[in-house]
């Protein structure tokens, strides 16, 4: 390009300036280095108007690219938690009762209740109270009589859900229940919670000192067995 050429791009990208276009903006018109426009522009002044402007669209585009990567990086979780979930299946393929029977005992160690006499199971996800309630039924052999269910829910949420969304998922009947334990809301609390569940945190309980005394049992037989790698 010639020199008029040059002159001509020099004072419309000038005359763009004026009108407060950004340097990114002007770029998108005149095929010339961001380094040329800065130096033809530099001692142009703009009002406060037009760096105001120019501000904001500069905060816009942060967040919009805030927003792009936090969108890839759900995007690329989700990827992960796909690919390893499928991984997982073939790793570990189907359980048999013997793996089934020992899941639920270390269940029960993790969550569930040591006082004699009693059992208890609680939690908030929907697959572990479902396995529970099977394992007791199949492996403890628990008339459906016995079975009692409680909730834990915060105050804001529908009690009256939560205890047929809990009801169904267990066969446990509403009668059944305990009087649902409402949590309240701690508004002067520094603390923020991340996630309140919707349906609350459950507990399945019966009380029955020999099923008790043998699951206890079978958590002590467990960690004397010979495990793998771990000393006795």
């Amino acid at each position: 390009m010639g020199y008029a050429g040059k002159v001509k791009e020099k004072l419309y990208a000038q005359e763009l300036r004026k009108k407060g276009y950004s340097y990114k903006e002007i770029l998108t018109q005149i095929s010339v280095s961001k380094d040329t426009i800065s130096r033809w522009c530099k001692n142009i002044e703009l009002t406060s108007e037009q760096k105001k402007r120019l501000q904001n669209n500069k905060l816009f585009g942060q967040r919009k690219g805030s927003l792009v990567a936090a969108e890839n990086k759900r995007k690329k979780r989700l990827c992960d938690i796909i690919h390893f979930h499928q991984k997982a299946l073939v790793d570990i393929g189907v359980l048999n009762e013997r793996e089934e029977f020992l899941i639920g005992i270390a269940l029960y160690v993790a969550e569930g209740d040591k006082t004699d006499r009693r059992v208890g199971f609680a939690n908030s996800d929907v697959k572990l109270i479902i396995f529970m309630m099977n394992w007791f039924r199949k492996y403890c052999n628990v008339s459906e009589k016995k079975f009692r269910g409680a909730i834990w829910l915060h105050e804001n949420k529908d009690q009256i859900k939560a205890k047929e969304h809990w009801s169904k998922l267990t066969g446990i009947p509403g009668e059944q229940f305990y009087k649902t334990y409402i949590a309240e809301n701690k508004k002067d609390s520094k603390k923020i919670r991340k996630k309140v569940h919707m349906f609350g945190i459950f507990a399945i309980r019966f009380s029955d000192a020999a099923i008790h005394r043998r699951i206890m049992g079978w958590i002590s037989a467990l960690f004397d067995a010979k495990m793998g790698g771990i000393p006795r």
